[in-house]
């Protein structure tokens, strides 16, 4: 008895991030989608049976109807049975998203959700599929334990256990009644309850445990920065004998990190030249981590480099707060700008402002480059 089927998770159809700007906001959105899209074709290409969906399918049970009508759209176009996991972000509770009338009306014939803990879902004979739905952001037990404490072994069937949550090897709430227990996992995989355990929430790909029977397949199309290895998709291999589970890529949009020192001038120049090797700009979301202490005119030559980072990078954040980049103006930065009067006046007491604290600081520095990058460009 065998089977090959997907292991994917954490969709989060309808997810928004606010340092993306609208035009970013609709190409991130719609590469979720497309990653949907991809699964089917994966699953055609691996010659998958179906495909399980550990857990958080959509961002939330408010969700807009277009992006439920969208999901079922690209869903009905996957050429195998999905079976999908409610989970703390879209539960089974009064306002479930699975319960809308968009959902109820559109849902393809040939996607189930798992909404009974427990209950086995025959993909054919001695192949099933069991799931640990949410009921609510809350729960109050280990919902795997709880879905295969009815389990009896089964000869000659191969059952696949679909669950999501944190695992008490990886969780630092230890007494959080929810977390997944491995060991209890690993004994009901040691006793036949079921063959193997497809875990969501966790966002990078992981193996979990000693029993190469647990594994959370990571989020299909990057989410975060703090992600180890996303935008992956599980093809298993599930038989009598034992599981191999195969990572493919699938997602096409990057979160990086990149972190500089910055002193000189030179150092913001070869900032300036590292962003602009960087590949696929307009799907990479960056994150810069800039420590060091600036002079004025240097920190209006690092403004521009961001400006100009910021018009082709999908988006382009500071990690931390402003204070790890310390900016110093002195008497040089101001020595070739010919300024006299009134604008003179200006610049010392800005000058002023920008020794202190705060707010206050922040605004006076900003004005200071604004009025080097002004000045020194009409000269």
């Amino acid at each position: 008895m065998r089977t090959r089927f997907m292991h994917t998770s954490d969709w989060q159809l309808g997810v928004t991030r606010q340092f993306l700007d609208a035009d970013s906001q609709a190409r991130w959105a719609e590469a979720r989608f497309e990653g949907i899209r991809n699964l089917g074709r994966i699953a055609k290409e691996e010659g998958c049976e179906f495909i399980v969906v550990a857990g958080d399918v959509f961002e939330s049970n408010q969700v807009d109807r277009r992006t439920v009508l969208k999901a079922c759209e690209v869903m009905a176009g996957i050429p195998v049975p999905i079976y999908l996991l409610p989970a703390n972000h879209d539960p089974l509770d009064a306002g479930s998203v699975f319960n809308s009338k968009p959902w109820r009306n559109r849902r393809p014939a040939h996607v189930h959700v798992l909404d009974v803990p427990g209950r086995s879902r025959e993909i054919r004979p001695g192949i099933e599929v069991i799931g640990a739905p949410w009921t609510s952001k809350r729960p109050l037990m280990d919902l795997v334990a709880a879905a295969a404490s009815g389990l009896q072994p089964a000869t000659g069937v191969l059952r696949v256990m679909v669950g999501h949550g944190v695992v008490d090897q990886l969780s630092p709430d230890r007494d959080n009644p929810a977390v997944i227990q491995v060991a209890d996992a690993e004994k009901a995989l040691q006793e036949g309850r079921y063959q193997y355990l497809a875990l969501g929430d966790r966002h990078s790909f992981t193996s979990i445990g000693t029993s190469g029977r647990i594994f959370y397949s990571g989020t299909h199309e990057a989410y975060d920065f703090d992600e180890v290895d996303p935008g992956k998709v599980l093809i298993v291999d599930l038989s009598t004998d034992g599981v191999t589970a195969t990572p493919r890529q699938n997602g096409v949009w990057h979160f990086r990190v990149h972190e500089a020192q910055i002193s000189t001038t030179e150092d913001v120049e070869a900032l300036s030249r590292h962003l602009d090797a960087m590949p696929d700009k307009e799907r990479t979301i960056l994150k810069l981590g800039l420590v060091g202490t600036l002079g004025i005119q240097a920190y209006a030559h690092l403004e521009e480099v961001e400006e100009h980072a910021k018009d082709l990078f999908a988006a382009v954040v500071r990690s931390g707060s402003r204070s790890e980049l310390v900016v110093m103006p002195d008497g040089a930065d101001f020595e070739n700008l010919s300024l006299a009067g009134f604008a003179a006046s200006a610049v010392e007491k800005l000058r002023a402002q920008a020794q202190g604290q705060g707010t206050e600081r922040e605004q006076a520095t900003d004005a200071l480059a604004l009025l080097v990058r002004l000045v020194g460009g009409a000269a």
